[in-house]
């Protein structure tokens, strides 16, 4: 870095050169010093609004809010003294007196930054009457449950849903002591365009937002003699589940996962990989088709729910555009109940499937009418990889010390193409890879499309395939989604293949998937680290070719004309508000 684009400041006696962009929070670190903040999230939420990351600057000892505040030349900051550790116990038992602290039974027990905070800076009790709201619960969405009595007004869904989601179903209303977060006309979620995608639950620090359990009803269904229970797991899941246990970010537990499933009782384990192959392989054989001109271009994915969610309510004229197949879940969970059930003589309505997911919005989608066969749901039942972590703790099982095992194949072993869809232009590379070698393009199949991984917002790049250039582009998070969708209409960007992801970084940063405080976000990207180790299973596989049996069995145009309604569905425009009345 150019000496002149850096600054000299002293932080508790320590000197420190950091860039000039820095704000006094990012210049802490590099003297080894965690402000301690509430609001703040890197990316998201930088308001100052808590005041819980107060220093003293200068001589007059200026009290001022770490995360908003520029380092300046010579600046001299203290973040230790008994002014500011006193400042900020009183903001945080200010904060506590209109929480409700029912910490004990929370679902963020242990895990909520406003408890560690309270711990960290001695906060025993707390001198103000209580003025917690009056508990409201908004509990009928499919996807995501609010309670209203634990929101701590930091902002962060708020400024998650708008600002990066591009969504603005949260916001806050009323002044002073009044202040709460609602939705427009203070309607449920469900009746809102909300898209279920579950940021606003990784976004915030307490318990105020939740996914809607249902470990229960999948306890239930593993207890009923009549039912046949299958699971299967997504790419995401093995890539984040160990961080619930202690590991590193982006430890692959693949092997443990899979043994905890079945120590669980889950009569046969699945791999959504299965899945993800045969999206490929139909995305790519509808791509060509397109290509052909039997159907609009671009092509749009439709693996991410929240995506094809956020299409449905803000762009229905784009949905022409979106691939017919279904997402990897969806098809895994009809193959079980069509072929696996025929195969293994089970009626599939004594079938219970379990899918466990990285994402909220899989909740809702598998709750689409067309996602069922006969009124038989592809999928009964999904657990986020939150909930799997709760079900294996609530089992006793010591998930560091289970054996590894391998998922169970009765559908085939998954090549492995589709490993990478669970990170930001993962689809779109699986599906070019396979497409390519299907054409026999084996320079195409060897690349390893560099332009469309990585977190920038809106990717895009060309490649030469079936004879002619083939404009991809890629976009996670539908805020950028927006942008790129916007610039199609316009007829500002022309493309061939478009893949979508509804949460940035893709399903590994999904919002089913385990929190991550604010302050260790500081330090590391999660969509970079979980994906790393979706990429290192790629390796492993080294995919090259669709060399799966049953893949290649339903290949054949015969089964493919039988499977259709199986492996493919279609979307609709939906309202953005239902103003039902109230039963």
């Amino acid at each position: 870095m150019a000496e002149v684009n850096l600054v000299s400041l002293t932080i508790d006696n320590v000197s420190t050169r950091v860039a000039k962009s820095f704000t006094v929070l990012e210049a802490a670190k590099t003297v080894n010093v965690d402000i301690p903040t509430l609001c703040y999230l890197k990316g998201i939420n930088e308001i100052g609004a808590c005041r819980v990351c107060m220093v003293e600057v200068g001589e007059s000892a200026t009290l001022k809010a770490a995360c908003v505040t520029p380092v300046e030349e010579g600046m001299v900051i203290k973040t230790n003294t008994q002014r500011i550790r006193s400042s900020r116990r009183e903001v945080l038992k200010l904060t506590l007196a209109s929480h409700n602290r029912e910490c004990t039974t929370c679902i963020r027990s242990r895990s909520c930054e406003l408890q560690t905070m309270a711990e960290d800076l001695g906060v025993e009790e707390i001198n103000y009457p209580n003025r917690k709201t009056l508990r409201e619960i908004d509990d009928r969405s499919d996807a995501i449950v609010r309670d209203n009595s634990k929101c701590i007004l930091c902002g962060r869904c708020v400024n998650v849903c708008r600002d990066v989601q591009g969504v603005g179903v949260l916001d806050f209303t009323q002044r002073g002591i009044d202040t709460h977060v609602t939705t427009p006309f203070n309607l449920g979620l469900e009746d809102t365009p909300c898209i279920s995608c579950g940021q606003c639950v990784t976004a915030c620090p307490v318990g105020a937002l939740k996914e809607k359990e249902e470990m229960e009803r999948v306890w239930q269904a593993l207890e009923d003699p009549n039912k046949h229970v299958v699971v299967q797991a997504a790419p995401a899941i093995r890539a984040a589940l160990g961080e619930e246990f202690g590991l590193p970010m982006g430890t692959l537990v693949t092997g443990k996962m899979v043994s905890a499933l079945k120590r669980l009782g889950f009569g046969k384990v699945f791999d959504t990989n299965f899945g993800a192959d045969l999206t490929v392989l139909l995305e790519g054989q509808e791509l060509l088709s397109r290509l052909q001109g039997n159907g609009p271009l671009p092509m749009i994915t439709s693996c991410s729910p929240g995506w094809v969610n956020f299409c449905e309510f803000y762009y229905p004229e784009m949905l022409p555009h979106i691939s017919s197949c279904k997402s990897p879940q969806s098809i895994v969970g009809a193959l079980v109940k069509s072929e696996y059930a025929q195969k293994n003589n089970i009626d599939p309505k004594n079938i219970f499937t379990v899918s466990i997911m990285p994402c909220t919005a899989k909740k809702v989608e598998v709750k689409r009418a067309e996602l069922a066969v006969d009124g038989n749901p592809d999928v009964d039942a999904v657990l986020t990889t939150r909930e799997l972590a709760k079900m294996i703790k609530q089992a006793g099982l010591s998930f560091l010390k289970l054996p590894e095992e391998e998922f169970d194949a009765d559908l085939g072993d998954f090549v492995g193409i589709g490993v990478i869809a669970g990170t930001t232009g993962g689809i779109m590379e699986a599906t070019l890879r396979f497409t390519a070698a299907a054409l026999g393009e084996d320079s195409i199949s060897e690349l390893e499309f560099h332009s469309v991984r990585g977190v920038d917002g809106i990717k895009e790049t060309v490649v030469q395939m079936a004879g002619r250039q083939i404009a991809i582009a890629v976009a996670h998070g539908t805020g950028n989604a927006a942008k790129l969708m916007t610039m199609i209409k316009n007829g500002e960007k022309n493309y061939h293949f478009v893949e979508i992801m509804g949460c940035s970084g893709g399903c590994v940063a999904g919002g089913g998937q385990p929190h991550v405080s604010a302050h260790v976000r500081m330090k590391q990207d999660i969509r970079v680290e979980r994906a790393k180790a979706l990429y290192q299973e790629f390796a492993i596989k080294n995919a090259k070719r669709q060399d799966n049996p049953l893949v290649n069995r339903i290949m054949d145009p015969a089964i493919i004309a039988r499977l259709e309604h199986l492996c493919h569905t279609h979307y609709h425009a939906r309202k953005k508000f239902s103003l039902r009345s109230e039963e």
